[in-house]
């Protein structure tokens, strides 16, 4: 009896030292998250850099190399002129004779906003409006010099001169959801990450700016009920796969002579203009276009004053072209680079400024997964990459003319890097699986000078809060043969004896990964405190892992993610503490795609699934996204049917919750509702949960605690 006492004495002992000491509170509130740092804007010397104070009510400069203050470019306490209190953001001219504050921010799309901008003269520490017009500004954008700033109020673009003290308009033609000046529409910010295309040129002349007719592209609707009687509609131009584009051409406007010319560049109507870039040379406009297939990349050298253009650089692919490397084009004096695929992993290229390639930077079988900076004095170009391992990233940096990478990371873990203007600084920061993030800042050599955030309480609190590591797996794809990277959680005191039911938590979208030696405790960890193993596992089609396997997924989104899904839940199925019949599949967005098919796909090995947010046919989701995957409907309507869950509706088995916002301008609500509808005509039961008003993010505490009570709470009553 005694033995038997003390067995259980500790067993009781065993389990509170391994219990997690942590609940789904602390995660969706952010108590495990690691501490970031103010933004550090860096100077046009790269020497120095801007931040605000924590109370944004000054802007200071500091040394890279000393962290010391040096000078106070504005205050809002002691500037004459200042009628408000605070601000939200700011910018400084090049010159820092000009510092731009704004208040009022008022979000557009994701990345998009307007706001009430003011100026300060830093010279005369005088703060004006910078326009007297009723509407808020948008993108401010200086010219080189420091002397004006350019503008976009209600689609049209705006100039201010600091010396005269004179605001002028540009263009006249711009009008909601018809043309745009300047700025971007919905899908070229969402899909190309761009929402400013306005450039000055290096001798402050010429201002060139892409103009977007979006008259013809049919406007997308949805309900805002807000708590009133009569609910709103909010209406916005949204491109559906195969339907009309926006059309655009780049013009350029004199500011001395007030003339505005359409410039020659080669365009097919329905393609697109993802960025403009003067090069150093102000008679040399870089515009770059992509076909609406997205497999043909140009670069054209335009002279903005004859108009006329010359092709410097063309790259096409049997898929599509990443349009993420068209910002890893740096022009130097004598030179540019370029990342591309073309040897089956992700490069960097050197080429003439003529356009003739001179040599590649890198090269091997991994892939570079960013272009961080280029110093054009030393010949130095930085950069990110997964060289020693798709789930890891270090920061390497290579001479133009050696070409010899140099690693400038030190920690094995996950790398990212900020660079200073002209790559003399960068903050690093880096994680592992069991490190929350540890923020350095370096010179361009590598030296750390100081640490900016260590983490260190959170490190602590994490050491003690019992959160299992990782364990790292190998599953094989679907086709038997190709290995894929993956990790799985378990609960506190594990028992290999029993039989557990297993989340399979996973995006699987292209290029993305899940599986990464990166620090995040994310929601799901949760699910441990309910006696489950998460796994996660990232198929075919996902990122770092060479254009090979990234582009498997072309024309035929949806087979081989929710094959490989279904196979890693073949491989969980036969581990011994796995319960069989207890798999679940969770995912957001593409992720809720995912689930769809893999529930539809599998032959009853979910037993139940979580879809947040999820297309249920592609021909609903915008043009530039599921083009470059998938081209057209037209094109490829194969590809479509055998990737569409509504299609599928009738194969779907195990019990299905779907969660969507109602105010979800990406993914719309119009996704859940028709499969809703494929559903219910197949005859197929399931649950569906809606957030009032709210986008695809479904913000806040209080809405994220709520939606994974109710995810937790489905995987324990339905697997």
């Amino acid at each position: 009896m005694k033995r038997v006492f003390l067995a259980v004495l500790t067993a009781i002992c065993l389990t509170s030292v391994w219990a997690q000491q942590y609940t789904l509170a602390d995660l969706t509130s952010g108590e495990f998250n690691p501490k970031g740092i103010s933004e550090m804007v860096s100077s046009e010397d790269g020497m120095h850099y801007y931040q605000a104070d924590p109370g944004k009510t000054a802007v200071i400069k500091f040394s890279y190399a000393t962290g010391e203050a040096v000078d106070t470019l504005f205050n809002v306490r002691d500037a004459r002129g200042a009628t408000f209190n605070t601000f939200q953001g700011f910018l400084v001219s090049p010159d820092e004779n000009r510092v731009l504050v704004y208040l009022d921010r008022e979000q557009v799309y994701r990345r998009s906003f307007r706001a009430t901008y003011y100026y300060h003269d830093v010279r005369r520490n005088l703060v004006r409006k910078l326009s007297e017009q009723t509407s808020k500004q948008m993108i401010p954008t200086f010219s080189p010099d420091g002397k004006m700033v350019a503008y976009v109020i209600d689609n049209n673009i705006w100039l201010t001169k600091f010396d005269f003290d004179t605001e002028s308009q540009v263009t006249r033609d711009g009008e909601q959801n018809k043309v745009i000046n300047g700025a971007t529409d919905w899908v070229y910010e969402e899909e190309f990450g761009v929402t400013r295309l306005m450039e000055f040129s290096p001798d402050n002349q010429l201002l060139a700016f892409v103009r977007t007719d979006e008259s013809e592209v049919k406007e997308f609707s949805f309900q805002t009920f807000n708590e009133q009687l009569y609910p709103d509609y909010y209406r916005f131009k949204y491109p559906k796969a195969g339907e009309a584009n926006s059309k655009v051409e780049c013009r350029v406007f004199d500011v001395a002579a007030r003339t505005t010319k359409t410039l020659d560049v080669p365009l097919d109507e329905d393609g697109y203009i993802p960025r403009i870039k003067f090069t150093k040379d102000a008679e040399q406009l870089a515009v770059m276009t992509l076909n609406r297939d997205q497999n043909r990349f140009d670069m054209y050298f335009v002279n903005p004053r004859s108009t006329v253009s010359r092709l410097a650089l063309r790259e096409e692919s049997n898929h599509f072209i990443d349009s993420k490397w068209l910002h890893s084009i740096y022009f130097t004096k004598e030179r540019f680079t370029y990342v591309s695929e073309r040897d089956g992993y992700s490069h960097i290229y050197l080429y003439g400024i003529s356009g003739t390639l001179q040599r590649p930077l890198t090269s091997g079988n991994y892939d570079v997964t960013s272009l961080l900076a280029v110093d054009e004095q030393r010949g130095l170009v930085y950069y990110e990459a997964a060289g020693e391992s798709p789930l890891r990233r270090e920061i390497y940096r290579v001479n133009m003319e050696k070409g010899v990478p140099e690693k400038l990371s030190q920690q094995q873990g996950y790398n990212s890097a900020a660079f200073s203007e002209q790559g003399k600084f960068y903050v690093n920061r880096w994680s592992d699986a069991n490190t929350p993030t540890v923020i350095t800042l370096h010179d361009g050599n590598g030296k750390q000078l100081r640490a900016l955030e260590a983490n260190q309480p959170l490190r602590n609190k994490v050491a003690t809060a019992g959160f299992p590591e990782r364990e790292y797996i190998t599953v094989t794809a679907a086709d038997g043969i190709t290995p894929l990277n993956g990790w799985v959680l378990k609960p506190a005191g594990f028992n290999p004896a029993r039989k557990y039911p297993v989340v399979m938590v996973q995006y699987s979208g292209p290029n993305s990964q899940q599986v990464l030696d990166r620090y995040s405790r994310d929601w799901y960890y949760a699910l441990l405190n309910e006696g489950m193993v998460v796994a996660c596992v990232d198929g075919r089609g996902t990122g770092a892992r060479g254009a090979q396997f990234r582009n498997s997924t072309y024309r035929n989104l949806g087979i081989h993610e929710s094959d490989d899904q279904i196979a890693a839940a073949r491989h969980l199925a036969s581990l011994p503490y796995i319960d069989e019949n207890s798999i679940g599949i969770w995912g957001w967005s593409y992720g809720g795609y995912n689930v769809l098919m893999s529930m539809s796909r599998g032959n009853g090995i979910f037993s139940a699934g979580v879809a947040i947010a999820p297309v249920t046919d592609w021909r609903f989701y915008d043009t530039i996204y599921t083009e470059r995957f998938m081209r057209t409907p037209q094109q490829n309507n194969p590809g479509y049917e055998n990737g569409s869950p509504m299609a599928l509706a009738n194969q779907l088995e195990g019990n299905l919750l779907i969660v969507h916002g109602t105010a979800d301008d990406n993914v719309h609500v119009q996704n859940s509702v028709e499969y809703a509808r494929a559903l219910i005509k197949a005859g197929k039961h399931f649950d569906m949960f809606f957030f009032p008003d709210e986008d695809h993010s479904i913000r806040g505490d209080s809405n994220r605690k709520y939606l994974y009570e109710k995810v937790i709470n489905y995987f324990k009553n339905n697997m």
